[in-house]
């Protein structure tokens, strides 16, 4: 069957800078293992798989995939599958605002200037990381833990822990051996640069390290670490993926009512069907 089916390139303005999600519109009657091995062929960091909702408060449905599991929640295929619904024709019940549902609930996402903007979930674990911990993430990112300034668990869905370096500059030094966490690389830039922190995301999907271009969930979760401990002020700009060759840039801003935002641009790269 012929679904409609997006690639869309999110948290960026120049297309093929940033991290690209594959999006299946029209996915009524896909079993889960079929929604796997999809995610599976198609071999980017996460696809989704767009269904209509199970509750009136939300406008539609989206399960998301790496290669190898299903999320509850991950951040730049949330903002991907956004566009790609509205750009398909999605009518929001509310105006100016998208409620998406997945895993982890439902995911209140707005236009902003820099384009689409997710609300934060909270944190399912957060905390410091036992030293034992601390001290296999230096050996698994090749440096020393003397070298650590900061390390928290800073997981919204994903298992995010978080490593905290000197400087940008250390974080883009990070030569990773074998991953066997869901690891946030951050360092801040010098003050007055155009982006306030430096980001790299590990991973393991099967039997490869994955470095994540843009890293929506992450960013998110930082954010909420970086702020409660005084290192950042909102608002600001982070940079990801300049390891790799892309210019993913992720703007975090924040509400009165301590409400995190996490922004970025979305282009379609690629339109067409996928027969499924």
């Amino acid at each position: 069957m012929q679904r409609r089916f997006r690639q869309v390139d999110v948290f960026t303005a120049t297309p093929f800078g940033g991290n690209p999600v594959a999006v299946v519109l029209d996915s009524d009657g896909l079993s889960t293992s079929q929604m796997q091995r999809f995610a599976n062929w198609t071999n980017l960091s996460e696809t989704t798989f767009v269904l209509p909702p199970s509750t009136e408060r939300a406008d539609y449905q989206a399960r998301i995939f790496t290669p190898s599991r299903e999320l509850p929640f991950a951040g730049h295929p949330t903002l991907g599958t956004c566009h790609a619904w509205l750009e398909a024709g999605g009518k929001p019940a509310l105006p100016e605002v998208f409620i998406q549902e997945c895993g982890a609930g439902l995911i209140e996402i707005r236009q902003v200037p820099a384009g689409l903007a997710f609300a934060a979930p909270p944190l399912i674990r957060s905390g410091p990381v036992e030293e034992q911990l601390a001290e296999h993430l230096a050996a698994v990112l090749g440096i020393s833990r003397a070298d650590i300034t900061d390390t928290a668990w800073a997981d919204n869905g994903p298992g995010w822990v978080a490593v905290l370096l000197p400087s940008a500059e250390a974080v883009l030094a990070v030569r990773p051996g074998a991953v066997d966490l869901d690891i946030g690389v951050v360092g801040l830039h010098p003050a007055g640069s155009p982006e306030a922190i430096e980001v790299r995301a590990f991973f393991r999907s099967g039997d490869a390290v994955i470095e994540d271009p843009v890293t929506g969930s992450l960013n998110a979760s930082l954010a909420q670490w970086l702020l409660d401990t005084g290192r950042v002020s909102v608002p600001y700009v982070a940079a990801q993926g300049t390891a790799l060759g892309r210019s993913g840039r992720v703007h975090i801003f924040r509400e009165a009512d301590g409400q995190i935002w996490v922004g970025g641009g979305a282009l379609t790269c690629v339109s067409g069907y996928a027969e499924l």
